[in-house]
Formats: C-alpha cells, structure tokens, sequence
C-alpha cells in the first residue's frame, strides 16, 4: 500500500511539473508569438481602452477620443477632419492607422517607454499609461488658407519655413473626414468601400504620397545645376541655344510656347519659361552634374520621412540626351511631390541651405513635459550664396514681369516659378498647374516661407494655366497667411 502511495505522489509531482514547464512554455517562451495572434483580442481592448494622446497645432487639439462604453471603448474623433486628414491620417479599430496616427503611435497611445510613470510629469503614477501629445509645426491660419485657396479641386499644398525646415501648411484636396473610419460596423466599412472608390481619391495624400511631372517649375533645378557647373557664368548673356531646339540624337524639335526664345539669355528663360534654353543648358550640363544637383534637392531619397513616409521624387539615373533633355524641363520621367518641390523652393530661399523638412516640432508628456524636440538638421547644402542670390533674382523677375505676377503682394519680394505639366496619352489631358513660390518681408532679413502648389484639374485654358493664373493665387494667399503671422 506504502508502496503505491509513492507511485501516485511520483506520478502527480511529474503532473505538477509538467503543468509548470507548459506554463513557462506558455507564458514565456510563447508568449510574444501567442500576443500577436489574429485571434488574441486583447492587445486590441488594451488599446482602445482608455483615452489617446492628441495632435495639437499650436495649443489647439485637432483630435479627440470619444467614449462609446463598448468593448473597444475609445473612438478617435476629429472636430476639424478634412482639414487636417492628410496630416493626422486616421486611426480606425478596423483598419489601422496612417500617416502622424501611425508614425507617433508609441507616444500617442502610451505605449512610449518614456511615458513609463510619467516622471516628468512630476511623478504622478496616476498617468502611467496614459498618451502623449505631438505638437505640429502648422499654422492654422495657413493651412486654412490653403484648404479654401485649393477649394475641393484635386491638388496640394505644401508650405515650408526656409530656415528651419518647419512645415507651416500641408493639404491635400479633396480631402475626407477620417472620424467615419474610427469605429467597427457596417457603417465604417460602407464608409472604407466609398472612400476607396471614389474616383477623386479623397483618401490619396497628394502632398505627401502622389508625384507628379512638375513642368516648367523644375527649370529652377536646372537653373541651378547650370550655374554651379559653371555652364552659365552670366545670366545675362545668351546661351546659344536656337529655336526651336533639335533634340540630340533625333528629329524632333522641342517648341517653346513664349516668343524670344531664340539664343536668350538664362534670366530671361526663366522669367518667360523658355524650353529650348532650359533643354539645352540640361544637356549641357551633363547626366552626373544634373544628378548631383537634384539629389542634394531630394529627388531620388526614398528615405524621406516628416516624419510620415514620402514618395520618392523621381530624376533616372540613365538616361539618352534626349531624355535628358525632356527631363531637365520637367517632363519624360521627372516627377516630384509637393513637398519635394516646396523644398526646391526653401534651398533657393534660405541662402542653397536646404533644411530638412519636418511635420511635429515636438512630443510631450499628457501634462506638457518635453519628450522629444525636432532636431535642427540640414538635408544638404544644395547650392553656393551666390547661385541662390541669381536665382532669387530670376524668381522675383517672373513674378515682377514674367509669367507668376498673379503671385505679387504689395511691398513684399515674390520669388516665383510656374508650370504647365503634360500628362496623358499624347498628352491629351488637361495639364497640371504648378506654382512656387517664396516671400520675404521688406524689413526681414530672411524670407518667412516657400511655398509648392499644384492643380491637377486645372479646368482652364492653356494661357491662364501657363500664366500662373490658376495655381499663384493660392500660393500668393498662402504667403500673405504667412506674413501675417511673423507681423511681415
């Protein structure tokens, strides 16, 4: 009898042990596998579980969180949705997030380790878990600006502060309410299915995340390989380059569509938006010494983050001479984002100094403390002073006498450069309006902001677009929003 008593204890100890080593199994070796499984909704409830940190530009709160007292308690509200989508993205129980919502997920969910306890919160372990705040670097009164300049027509804006990178105003239109998205049910999926086919594309980031052929406004890339290559020592003397301009290696002429064109000179090729110098001086100037400028503009950085993620803005690295040609006024294969071209703008602006362009100027603890700051960084030095002065110089002329002088603001120096971008079969489509710009107060010693804009509707004649008559006027409302708020 002793002897099967100890068989039994034997054989429940073994039980207990293998009950233990299955737990540890469980908990411990499994547990990170076990945690992300489809099926394992907790981390989910957790979540949504209490309420999320918000997006703020200036001290103003662009997000909130609504309590629906169901399992997944907290839903993401947005007071001012459209205005803001394509900066806040969204963030939905059902499908996900994007762009500041998925970027500063750890600091506005809680889950930052530097929110741990909230120290610098003075302690208080009542906010542990609690979310953080982002701090945007917008101007409302800009993005504002923007948003009504661009009116629900397809097309972006994106205004940068040349001297630090900041990003003052980013819209995308039309835009959508990201509020509709927030919760589960067939009503957020009935919202998912018609924003997704939709066949403007409300839901697409064309500031951040659509490229496109940025037409006669790249001629200011161009402009500036040709003079740091030393192609062009004098802007005002002429280039030698005919009209209409054979393409090399071809039978194809390349026109212009203003007059005087012929052998003129680099300045009055930008300020009247002349093609065949612009082509000519590109090839000029060579594959590698294009490359070399446009790259330190950011064409070609896949890696450019604000920190939501950034279409590669697009220059080939092989290319004929004709295509190089067609390239270096904008055309073939070139394309560029909003943003790209805003930051053309800033490095002519800020002196060649092209900063590196940033959405949050900061994160904070729920109580205000400081987490993280923006670093002041340079993408590149993109140009010497002096190619920056001629340019600036250039840029005033085509808004003082040339084509953008729908962008001029009394007493203020406008720099601008238009564009007319082609598109379609045959380019049978109506053309892309472009427009940059930059604007410094008489009395200030830097220019206040740069400014991209393009329409990609642009219904219009072909005049009135090449003109800047569709795409500087809200670019000249952008920055006058600008001046405003540093008082010129």
């Amino acid at each position: 009898m002793t002897r099967q008593i100890r068989h039994a204890a034997v054989f429940c100890l073994l039980l207990l042990v293998a009950l233990l080593a299955n737990a540890v199994r469980v908990q411990g070796v499994q547990a990170g596998q076990l945690d992300k499984h489809p099926g394992n909704g907790r981390p989910t409830v957790a979540r949504f579980g209490q309420p999320r940190g918000d997006i703020l530009v200036g001290a103003s709160a662009i997000t909130g969180s609504r309590d629906t007292r169901q399992r997944l308690r907290y839903e993401r509200v947005y007071p001012q949705g459209p205005l803001y989508a394509p900066v806040t993205g969204y963030l939905s129980q059902t499908y996900g997030s994007t762009d500041l919502e998925n970027a500063e997920d750890g600091v506005l969910s809680g889950a930052d380790p530097r929110l741990a306890g909230s120290l610098l919160d003075g302690g208080a372990s009542h906010d542990q878990g609690r979310g953080g705040r982002v701090v945007t670097t917008l101007k409302q009164s800009m993005q504002r600006a923007a948003y009504a300049g661009l009116a629900g027509r397809r097309g972006a804006v994106v205004a940068v502060e040349p001297s630090s990178g900041r990003i003052l105003a980013l819209v995308s239109s039309p835009s959508y309410d990201p509020g509709v998205l927030s919760g589960t049910g067939t009503g957020v999926k009935d919202a998912w299915t018609r924003l997704n086919s939709a066949a403007t594309q409300p839901m697409l980031n064309r500031a951040l995340r659509q490229s496109y052929p940025p037409g006669s406004t790249f001629k200011i890339v161009t402009a500036a390989a040709a003079l740091q290559a030393g192609v062009v020592k004098d802007v005002e003397a002429p280039t030698r380059i005919a009209s209409p301009y054979r393409l090399p290696g071809t039978r194809t002429d390349l026109p212009n569509e203003a007059a005087g064109c012929g052998n003129a000179s680099l300045e009055y090729a930008i300020t009247w938006s002349c093609n065949t110098v612009m082509a000519g001086l590109g090839v000029k100037v060579g594959l590698t010494g294009m490359l070399d400028t446009v790259e330190k503009f950011g064409f070609n950085d896949r890696d450019l983050r604000v920190p939501s993620p950034v279409e590669k803005s697009n220059f080939d690295r092989h290319m004929s001479p004709d295509e190089l040609a067609l390239s270096s006024i904008g055309q073939f294969d070139t394309t560029a984002t909003p943003l790209q071209m805003a930051m053309v703008s800033a490095a002519v602006a800020n002196g060649g100094v092209l900063r590196y362009p940033h959405l949050v100027d900061r994160t904070t603890t729920p109580g205000g403390g400081t987490l993280s700051r923006a670093p002041d960084r340079t993408y590149a030095r993109v140009m010497s002073p002096a190619t920056a002065r001629r340019l600036r110089h250039m840029m005033i002329d085509v808004v003082r006498s040339g084509t953008g002088g729908r962008a001029a603001i009394d007493d203020v120096s406008v720099g601008g450069k238009t564009g007319t971008a082609q598109h379609g079969v045959d380019n049978a489509g109506l053309p892309y309006a472009w427009f940059i710009a930059w604007a410094r107060a008489e009395d200030a010693a830097s220019p206040a902001v740069a400014v991209a804009v393009v329409v990609e509707d642009a219904e219009a004649d072909r005049a009135d677009i090449t003109g800047g008559g569709v795409a500087a006027p809200i670019a000249r409302s952008v920055m006058e929003a600008a001046l405003r708020d540093t008082g010129r």
